[in-house]
């Protein structure tokens, strides 16, 4: 089965006057089908993605954003925007429309004295991470090098670092947003404060950010890896991690995961990022590493851009991904059981299924204070499922909207946008979803940014 978002077939009837122009006016370049390396230049994180725009605009500059907006404006062309291309839905490419590439975009400059990175949004977050460290610094990212810092952080940005430093989108202090009138405008707290604030986790829905200012925190290295515990123990396991997240100082971050190990066999998982100082960390993970005992310890010192890297093989690009994810009151020794029963029966091998963990500075943010509004759940259920044969599609994604419906009545009802699927705006934006409404009605009231979990205009359906 192909995921395809059709839009009306604009560019069939369009001549390439359209086009030729645009080419002509970029600094980056400008591809078209039948041009050498549509198809790869198309080609998303997802593989079940397979959509054709009418042009690929590659573009080099915030210019070239500016002139592709209006273009696109002015002409009724769909437009879609990529950075790093990795969100599984695949909103990123649009079926004959013109494809914002921002993945040329790849400068930073680090600001050592005012400890703020500005990153352009081609970057991933491997890229981003090993930059700023050079200098001895971080700003918390997401656990999956290969995932574009852009998406990651207009979504909210979940990670290792979240109990110290917050949400990647906490730590935004500014931005450089091309809007759908084609113009340039900086949002920061205190220059259109409305706008900064619906950046922060109204995923890409208000204008292309053609830089993210963020800040920066020293942190010379982490403490951590995973502790691999044996299948038939995983309530055993699972419960105990429970007890051990909710235990847990801001410095360490804790996230569960249900596997097949490389040798065929079902595991679970502990992974810890401890990022305070060494010897406290040694102390505190102790127990946590005693527990069981694991059948392996994987716990050391190591950069944070190599603990960055370490889910980077469990989740890799080409594969067919579907995902849901449940944001969960509580983990409930119910809820536990029916993880467990569910993933006793997971039809591929190479689907994860991870329970996150929120807390610390990140859970102390009002849920208003960004427009990302989901503060208050201690841990998602992220189901990961990923296999590489077309005709196991509807095994696949039926085995995992099985899991997320038996664990629902676990859970809040709201999303995470950045590992959604198929869930509803309001799911994704909860109670902020009303005043987004007003801020898109003042920066994009004709909906020109719309392939994304989109938050419609007034009036608009």
């Amino acid at each position: 089965m192909t995921i395809s978002q059709a839009e009306p077939a604009l560019a069939a009837s369009r001549d390439g006057g359209v086009y030729e122009a645009l080419r002509a006016r970029l600094h980056g370049s400008l591809t078209l089908p039948g041009d050498p390396g549509y198809d790869e230049r198309r080609r998303v994180f997802n593989a079940m993605i397979d959509r054709r725009p009418a042009a690929i605009a590659h573009c080099a500059d915030t210019d070239d954003v500016v002139t592709v907006v209006n273009v696109g404006r002015q002409n009724g062309i769909p437009l879609s925007v990529r950075g790093g291309g990795h969100g599984v839905s695949g909103h990123c490419v649009v079926d004959d429309g013109l494809m914002i590439d921002l993945t040329p975009m790849k400068g930073i400059e680090v600001d050592v004295d005012r400890r703020v990175a500005t990153a352009q949004p081609g970057l991933r977050l491997g890229e981003f991470v090993l930059a700023t460290e050079r200098f001895g610094l971080v700003s918390p990212t997401g656990t999956v090098s290969d995932t574009g810092l852009a998406g990651l952080t207009l979504g909210a940005g979940f990670g290792y670092l979240n109990g110290r430093f917050g949400l990647a989108i906490d730590n935004l202090v500014g931005a450089e947003v091309v809007t759908a009138d084609g113009n340039v405008l900086h949002a920061s707290a205190d220059e259109h404060p409305d706008l900064f604030w619906a950046l922060r986790g109204g995923s890409g829905n208000f204008g292309v950010v053609t830089a993210f200012e963020l800040r920066l925190h020293p942190l010379p290295q982490v403490l951590g890896g995973m502790l691999i515990h044996p299948f038939p123990r995983a309530a055993e396991v699972l419960r105990f991690y429970r007890d051990a997240a909710a235990a847990a100082p801001d410095d360490l971050t804790l996230y569960a995961a249900l596997l097949t190990a490389p040798d065929g066999n079902q595991a679970v998982g502990i992974v810890a990022c401890w990022c305070g100082e060494m010897g406290e960390g040694e102390r505190v993970l102790a127990p946590i590493r005693a527990f069981g005992p694991p059948i392996a310890d994987m716990i050391q010192p190591m950069p944070y851009s190599t603990m960055n890297t370490l889910t980077d093989a469990a989740i890799p690009p080409g594969a067919r991904h579907y995902w849901k994810q449940n944001l969960l009151r509580e983990l409930t020794d119910d809820a536990i059981d029916t993880i467990i029963d569910h993933v006793g029966q997971v039809p591929s091998p190479r689907t994860v299924v991870l329970i996150d963990h929120v807390h610390g500075a990140a859970s102390q943010v009002a849920s208003e204070a960004t427009a990302f509004p989901h503060r208050d759940t201690p841990h998602g259920l992220v189901m990961l499922s990923m296999w590489d044969d077309p005709a196991d599609d509807q095994t696949n994604i039926g085995w995992t909207r099985s899991l997320a419906a038996a664990t629902r009545p676990f859970a809040t009802g709201g999303a995470y946008v950045n590992e959604s699927w198929d869930e509803k705006p309001r799911a994704a934006f909860g109670a902020n979803y009303d005043r987004l409404v007003q801020v898109k009605n003042r920066y994009d009231p004709a909906n020109l940014f719309r392939h994304n979990t989109n938050i419609s205009p007034t009036g608009e359906a």
